[in-house]
């Protein structure tokens, strides 16, 4: 019978300290008490450090860069919590870097989106919690419950606040449209659309046409993650020939690979970059056109949803 008397108790990777704290802060109650770290022979080594008997327990981890040591972190403190007999295991991953492995789009590809599903099942996790799938299909490779929560409802507030003069929303490709349409539509807003062509396999994307009206407009590009910022740069490029005035990106996922912040920092016709801390953001990489949304409370509430038997859903229905 699981334990659910008292709070959840909620263990930290290392990926992402700082975002456990602040939804323990949210939850006023303390993160739990744990020892991950490396051998010197590179392997894991995870010991919890408290009674979990019974409890539900829940493991948050961004799966960001080592990307690979991080998922296997993950799975080595979900095998220890369900080999201390807890009641029930909830993975919290933030950030799924998987989901854009989705399907078979090259000949002889793996679909490691799928893979990432398998492990973290074998491994003990019972429940899966997520912020923006690059892909909402990803839900379906898991054979226990999937909540997918969004940071969409915060990126709206922000840009209502901000008050801009007939805003355009413009989708970076057409495979966010439809969650571009969501994010218009909430600000009021109209929507256009940049198709894009992506070059290979190296992240190197070219923007082709613009779908729509921006030309004297204020723009808010949309998309839900920034790896490399080609899209944004290449986008922000093609929207600044056809006539628009200042330029908002907005990404829930600010991943901002090698020196991809310095490069939007550089880009003139970009006047700011709105993200959330779902992926932890090293004090370099936060420049001065960087806004960064907190998902805590989101994520801290929904904690307390599972945790207490309610609805998730209605987080996002009132």
């Amino acid at each position: 019978m699981l334990g659910t008397n008292g709070n959840p108790v909620i263990f930290a990777g290392n990926s992402h300290p700082q975002l456990v704290e602040d939804i323990c802060a949210y939850l006023n109650q303390s993160v739990g008490q744990v020892e991950v770290f490396k051998f010197s022979n590179d392997n894991t080594f995870v010991r919890i450090l408290e009674n979990v008997r019974q409890k539900d327990v829940f493991i948050l981890q961004s799966t960001i860069e080592p990307v690979n040591d991080h998922i296997m972190e993950l799975l080595i403190m979900i095998d220890a919590a369900k080999r201390a007999s807890a009641g029930r295991i909830t993975a919290v991953v933030p950030f799924y870097s998987y989901a854009r492995t989705d399907k078979k789009d090259q000949p002889r590809v793996p679909i490691t989106g799928r893979l990432v599903a398998d492990l973290l099942e074998t491994a003990g996790a019972e429940r899966v919690v997520m912020v923006d799938l690059h892909a909402g299909q990803v839900q379906g490779f898991f054979q226990v419950p999937v909540d997918e929560l969004t940071a969409m409802p915060k990126l709206v507030e922000y840009f209502v606040e901000r008050d801009l003069d007939d805003p355009v929303v413009v989708a970076t490709d057409i495979g966010i449209s439809k969650k571009a349409r969501d994010f218009a539509d909430a600000i009021n807003a109209p929507l256009a659309i940049v198709e894009k062509r992506r070059l290979g396999n190296d992240d190197r994307v070219e923007s082709l046409n613009v779908i729509g009206d921006v030309d004297g407009h204020p723009v808010i590009l949309f998309d839900d993650e920034i790896g490399t910022g080609g899209t944004m740069i290449s986008a922000a490029d093609a929207i600044t020939k056809r006539g628009s005035t200042d330029i908002y990106a907005v990404a829930t996922h600010g991943v901002l690979s090698g020196d991809t912040s310095t490069r939007l920092a550089e880009v003139s016709h970009i006047k700011e970059v709105v993200i959330t801390d779902t992926v932890p953001l090293s004090a370099d990489k936060v420049n001065f056109k960087m806004k960064v949304l907190s998902v805590a409370p989101l994520l801290g509430e929904a904690i307390k949803r599972i945790h207490e038997g309610r609805s998730v859903g209605e987080l996002f229905t009132q």
